[in-house]
C-alpha cells in the first residue's frame, strides 16, 4: 500500500478514536446515537416499506446530527476532502508552506479591552447555532445580555474578552443536551441559578450533583463586587462549568 495511503489511514483511525471518545464523554450524543441506532435496528421488524422508510429516515438523522454535533467528524471530512483534493493525494506537502503564526492559539497573548461609541440595541437582531459547539467572545466585542436557546451541543461563553457594566449583568441559557462553560474574569460577583434534569455544576472548586433538582449559588465576594453576573441556566442533560480567568 502506498505511503501515503497509509498515512491517511492513520489519520482518519486516530481522529475515530477522538470521534469515539467524544460521544461517549457526551451524555447527549451519545443518547442520540443510541436512540437512532434503536430506530434503525426497529425499522428491520417492520413489514411495511413505508414504514420502514420512514423508521431509517428518523433513525439516521438522529445519528447524522449526533455525528455533526462533534468536533471530530469535521476534522476527518476535512482530512478527507484534502487528501483526495491534493494532486496525488499528497495531504501534508503544501502544509510547509503555510504560516501558522496566526494560529487561533496564538492570538490572545495579552487582552486589552477596547472602548467604542455604544451601538444602538433596539431592535438589534441575530442568530444563535441550534445545533452544534459555540463559542461565545472569541474577540472584544461590547457587552450586551444573553439570552438564547440551544438543542444540542457544547456552549462557551468567554466574558474575558468584555467589560461589563456597574451593577448587574445577565446570561441565559436554555439548553437540551450539552456542555455549558462561563469564563468570567477575576473580581466580579457571580450568581449561578442552574436547573438540570441529570447533570453537574462546577463552581468555585465545588461539585454539585443534579438529579431533576435546581440550585442557587453565590461567589464569596458576590455583595461587595460593583459588577456582578448573574447566570441563569437550564439543562435537561448536561454540566455547566463556571471559571475565573
Amino acid at each position: 500500500m502506498n505511503k501515503k495511503w497509509q498515512l491517511f489511514i492513520l489519520i482518519e483511525a486516530l481522529l475515530l478514536l477522538w470521534l469515539i471518545y467524544e460521544a461517549f464523554s457526551n451524555i447527549g450524543t451519545l443518547a442520540f446515537i443510541i436512540i437512532g441506532a434503536f430506530i434503525l435496528l426497529r425499522s428491520k421488524q417492520v413489514k411495511r416499506n413505508s414504514k420502514q422508510q420512514t423508521y431509517l429516515v428518523i433513525g439516521g438523522f438522529l445519528i447524522l446530527m449526533a455525528l455533526l454535533s462533534t468536533s471530530a467528524i469535521w476534522f476527518m471530512l476535512i482530512c478527507a476532502i484534502l487528501f483526495f483534493t491534493t494532486t496525488g493525494g499528497n495531504l501534508f506537502s503544501k502544509f510547509h508552506s503555510l504560516n501558522f503564526e496566526n494560529v487561533p492559539w496564538q492570538e490572545k497573548d495579552i487582552i486589552v479591552v477596547e472602548t467604542t461609541d455604544s451601538l444602538p440595541k433596539d431592535g438589534k437582531r441575530f442568530k444563535r447555532k441550534w445545533l452544534g459547539n459555540e463559542r461565545i467572545g472569541n474577540t472584544v466585542y461590547e457587552w450586551d445580555d444573553i439570552n438564547f436557546t440551544v438543542f444540542m451541543g457544547d456552549t462557551i461563553v468567554d466574558i474575558g474578552n468584555t467589560l461589563l457594566p456597574k451593577n448587574e449583568s445577565y446570561v441565559v441559557i436554555r439548553k437540551g443536551f450539552g456542555k455549558t462553560r462561563i469564563l468570567v474574569p477575576a473580581g466580579i460577583g457571580i450568581m449561578v441559578e442552574h436547573s438540570a434534569f441529570k447533570g453537574k455544576v462546577n463552581f468555585e472548586g465545588e461539585t454539585y450533583a443534579l438529579n431533576n433538582e435546581s440550585v442557587k449559588l453565590y461567589s464569596q465576594q458576590f455583595d461587595e463586587s460593583s459588577r456582578k453576573l448573574k447566570l441563569i441556566t437550564t439543562v435537561l442533560i448536561g454540566d455547566l462549568e463556571v471559571i475565573s480567568i
